[in-house]
């Protein structure tokens, strides 16, 4: 089971020595993935424990908050990601600004070689550290000399002509492109969160239906999609709405998903979900009439009853 270390003071003087891996993560996408997957492969290798090492809140939160993206994965999700890699342990460490001001001399000194007793590191090379991130791989290698670790620097990942990486990937969730997004990230784009009871507009006209509760992470651009979402350790295939309901005034933001192969289940306030963006199926539009948005709503579960034939055959 992988060990979650919340602050510098919470790692034990027995972690080390460890082969790691420094970055937000942000989505624990392929290239993330390739890098964890490499720590991990020289850790069991060199009888070292294997570590990432990222950090809470993104340091664009802290440092430039009205220009900080929002996030592919909030912490508690990453934490569950980065966990899935096979690491040993994830060292969640506070972004502020006493991080913000230590140099990069000192974070090596203090936490890589101090507390993490760190003997190999493996980072992208566009990695930067230290206070207005003074540092990148160059620097890293050249305190690894004097320090006694070494660094290996891997390449982007490319995948279909594309570059990986977390900015991209927002891009393309915030357009609604979940082929591209899903292709970066090597399964579909989700979030995670728990049910909100809601005004039962859709219980009561249209089919069962799970709303999502305020959720501070990055979600796709407004419309309809094809979807799955886990319920605690039950898993349904869906249509998700994204968007203001135009066609109930007054009804406000949601993330509204109707579930095709609806078996009763124990739902409350607390309960866990993850739902899954697959397909976009289109924009989000006002009916005249709920005769109209009923007739719509069967010809979107019909395309993702079709989706999901597809997807098993």
């Amino acid at each position: 089971m992988t060990a979650v270390y919340r602050s510098l003071q919470e790692i034990p003087a027995h972690l080390g020595p460890c082969a790691a891996a420094i970055g937000n993560f942000d989505g624990v996408h392929l290239g993330h993935r390739e890098i964890l997957g490499a720590v991990v492969s020289e850790a069991r290798a060199r009888g070292l424990r294997s570590v990432a090492v990222t950090f809470d809140p993104h340091p664009e939160q802290f440092l430039r908050p009205q220009h900080a993206p929002s996030l592919l994965t909030p912490m508690d999700h990453r934490t569950r990601l980065l966990s899935a890699t096979g690491v040993d342990a994830v060292v969640i460490l506070r972004f502020d600004e006493a991080l913000a001001l230590i140099s990069g001399r000192q974070f090596v000194e203090q936490v890589l070689v101090g507390k993490l007793g760190v003997r190999v590191l493996h980072e992208g090379g566009n990695f930067r550290f230290g206070h207005k991130a003074e540092c990148g791989v160059a620097e890293l290698a050249a305190f690894g000399r004097e320090f006694g670790f070494t660094v290996a620097v891997h390449k982007a990942v490319h995948v279909h002509g594309l570059e990986v990486s977390s900015s991209a990937i927002r891009e393309l969730v915030a357009a609604g492109d979940m082929k591209r997004a899903r292709w970066m990230l090597g399964r579909p784009f989700s979030v995670c969160g728990t049910p909100q009871r809601d005004r039962g507009v859709g219980t009561r006209l249209l089919v069962p239906t799970v709303n999502l509760a305020p959720y501070s992470g990055l979600l796709p651009a407004f419309g309809i999609y094809v979807t799955r979402i886990t319920i605690g350790d039950r898993c349904f295939e869906s249509v998700s709405s994204l968007g203001n309901r135009p066609t109930f005034p007054g009804a406000g933001f949601s993330v509204e998903t109707h579930i095709l192969n609806f078996e009763p289940v124990d739902l409350n306030d607390e309960t866990q979900l993850e739902l899954e963006f697959l397909l976009r199926l289109r924009d989000e539009k006002k009916f005249d009439s709920i005769e109209e948005l009923k007739a719509e709503i069967m010809n979107d579960v019909a395309r993702a009853r079709r989706y999901f034939r597809r997807s098993v055959s």
